[in-house]
């Protein structure tokens, strides 16, 4: 469930719109250490130099693996780089150019999804639609309650629910305790799915990125099997899909091996 005070989804850094012919030949990921006194990290490498975010920053990331995720992006590159193609690529920008200086605010987006979150809100009817909600949202809400400390009110229909402050400032302090990147894609998460419990649950690598998505759309998919979905639809679907599915990866990336 939503309601006009839901906070809108993270704004992003955006990659030059403009055409930019591919001007490097080999991509790899090395050492970075311009910042030694925060563990250095890894850089892509492009021919040998590391490439710049929108704020002149270096394209470097606390992990090899994560580094290694962007750059494969920029390695799939054809003649011209097509940004759209590039997820990973512009999270990595986000968190170093934006979050730093946002993590207050950004955390607070992330709370306000737990008093209106998804898995909390139960259909009057139809009955077989109540009991998929009930057998595949129950557990999640329990697994928030048991292992975070964030326990949510289940509630039928769409009257808004008020979860508690307890709750809320829970899920808070967790996003603040994530560092700029995770932060990135847990700030990307929980509006895609319109839950703080699976977003948690993707963040903390006990939930697939496709699994969570198909949690968060049980009413869609409900409403699909009986009525059917257009070409349209069906493209849009597959697209939020991928970006779930790129955030497992993402946060399996940002984890140390």
């Amino acid at each position: 469930m939503t309601d006009s005070n839901t906070p809108h989804r993270p704004r992003f850094v955006e990659l030059s719109p403009d055409r930019v012919s591919r001007f490097w030949t080999a991509v790899s990921v090395g050492p970075h250490a311009a910042n030694p006194s925060e563990g250095g990290g890894w850089a892509v490498l492009l021919d040998g130099r590391t490439p710049k975010t929108p704020a002149k920053a270096p394209l470097a990331l606390p992990t090899q693996a994560a580094a290694q995720l962007v750059a494969d992006e920029w390695a799939a590159q054809g003649q011209f780089l097509d940004p759209s193609t590039m997820p990973a690529t512009r999270l990595a920008s986000t968190a170093i150019d934006r979050i730093g200086q946002a993590r207050e605010p950004v955390a607070d987006e992330i709370a306000a999804y737990a008093g209106s979150d998804v898995v909390c809100y139960l259909a009057e009817h139809p009955t077989p639609l109540v009991e998929r909600q009930q057998r595949e949202w129950g557990p999640w809400r329990d697994w928030a309650a048991r292992e975070m400390g964030v326990a949510l009110e289940a509630a039928t229909g769409i009257v808004h629910r008020a979860q508690s402050p307890e709750a809320m400032a829970r899920v808070k302090a967790h996003a603040l305790s994530l560092d700029d990147f995770r932060l990135t894609g847990l700030a990307t998460a929980v509006p895609l799915l319109g839950s703080a419990v699976l977003g948690l649950a993707l963040e903390r690598g006990v939930l697939a990125g496709g699994t969570a998505f198909d949690l968060s759309r049980i009413d869609e998919m409900f409403q699909e099997d009986q009525w059917g979905v257009d070409a349209e639809a069906a493209e849009r679907t597959a697209a939020r899909r991928a970006e779930a599915e790129l955030l497992e990866q993402w946060f399996r990336a940002l984890t140390p091996q």
